[in-house]
């Protein structure tokens, strides 16, 4: 990188900033900005020094780490947080994540762990202030002139699975990172109004949601939309996540998602939404809008028997089955539920396969990013790809038909 990634260290114990200190300095594309001794002192450096990386302790007296970072990242997007701590406690990760951390390393970490996260956390920061700068020049100029010109021509896809459990949302939120690209902008919307988990997915929690675009469905222009939607630093996907309580989402009108998601339309080549099993007012809003649903099954019975189900309901309100893409997840050979026999079953034709892969899709969730950005070369993540060569093929089919 051009830029020295700056870090803040923050630790009570003196002897411990030190060592990490005296480790840093070895490194020429790393800058030691300060150190702090409190997670208070740390919050007050990080607005004067605007580090890329701070390295955050846990346990100290005034104000823990996880409270800090929660502090920090409210008034600091940019701004890339660290946690180490002496506790490997997978309730410490998931509080440290959900505060808005990028990394959890335990105490006392490698030195090349170590100095792997803050570079990883350093490109991160330094993409996102990229960014800040680039919106702040040109605000939503080409969104703005794709509006006025009336286009419509953004794919919007549905990622639904009957049964609970399917995995709908790491496939929505991998499939979103595959599909964006310089030529192909992405917009992933949380269909699961009650307990959407795609900002969780992409650490990205706390911040806009879709409630402050549905009630201005009817007057969205592209700086509102562009104003609103969080933006993933280290994808580049437009992200407009669910709200934050779940007795909130009944102020979502199924007319209003209707209304956002045909404006989206004119703004992004692919709009990707995330819905839940129920078939409610949203879901089904979501289904008559959409131009594929992405049907996701594993292999046991019960959400078998719901995909037929399902298939039949579509047969039965007129949806033409070359609109379903089945795709399988969680696929495990050792079990005898072949993607085969399940597409002869449902007499649907096999659109994608995802491999069982708990050692790479667990840790993605906790870390809140996506296996497309970490590990592109798992079998999951080559599964993914494929998803969405498959699915591009299909759209293309559908309008040359």
């Amino acid at each position: 990188m051009a830029d020295k990634i700056r870090v803040l260290i923050v630790d009570d114990v003196a002897e411990t900033r030190e060592n990490v200190r005296k480790l840093l300095q070895f490194e020429s594309d790393i800058e030691v900005a300060g150190a702090a001794r409190s997670g208070r002192e740390a919050v007050q450096m990080t607005q004067e020094l605007k580090p890329d990386v701070v390295l955050m302790d846990i346990n100290m007296p005034d104000m823990d780490g996880i409270a800090a970072t929660e502090m920090i990242r409210q008034r600091d997007q940019i701004t890339q947080i660290v946690i180490l701590s002496v506790q490997g406690d997978p309730n410490y990760m998931r509080r440290a994540m959900l505060a808005g951390a990028r990394d959890f390393l335990t105490k006392p970490p490698m030195a090349d762990e170590l100095i792997s996260a803050i570079r990883r956390a350093g490109q991160m920061a330094q993409t996102e202030r990229s960014k800040a700068v680039q919106i702040a020049s040109a605000p939503a100029m080409a969104m703005a002139q794709q509006m006025a010109a009336g286009l419509s021509n953004g794919k919007v896809i549905m990622v639904y699975g009957p049964k609970g459990g399917v995995g709908t949302t790491t496939i929505a939120v991998n499939l979103a990172v595959a599909l964006n690209n310089t030529e192909t902008n992405v917009a992933l919307i949380d269909a699961k109004l009650q307990y959407g988990d795609v900002a969780i997915f992409l650490n990205e929690q706390g911040k806009n949601t879709i409630l402050d675009l549905a009630p201005r469905a009817d007057e969205l222009d592209a700086d509102v939309v562009e104003s609103v939607m969080i933006k993933h630093s280290a994808s580049g996907l437009h992200v407009l996540a669910a709200p934050s309580r779940p007795e909130q989402a009944e102020q979502v009108t199924p007319d209003q998602f209707s209304k956002l998601v045909k404006r989206l339309r004119q703004m992004y080549a692919y709009i990707i939404v995330d819905t839940a099993s129920a078939l409610n007012d949203i879901t089904l809003a979501a289904l008559d809008g959409c131009d594929v649903v992405i049907l996701v099954v594993t292999q046991d019975i019960p959400s078998i028997k719901n995909a037929r189900l399902f298939l039949d309901l579509l047969q039965s309100i007129g949806v033409q089955r070359n609109r379903v893409c089945f795709v399988m997840n969680k696929y495990d050979k050792r079990i005898s539920i072949t993607p085969e026999k399940v597409a002869e079953n449902l007499k649907q034709a096999v659109g994608g396969v995802i491999p069982l892969d708990e050692r790479t899709v667990i840790p993605a969730v906790n870390r809140g990013i996506p296996f497309m950005i970490d590990n592109k070369v798992q079998p999951c993540a080559r599964a993914v790809l494929d998803l969405a060569g498959n699915l591009r093929a299909q759209l293309e089919k559908m309008n040359n038909n």
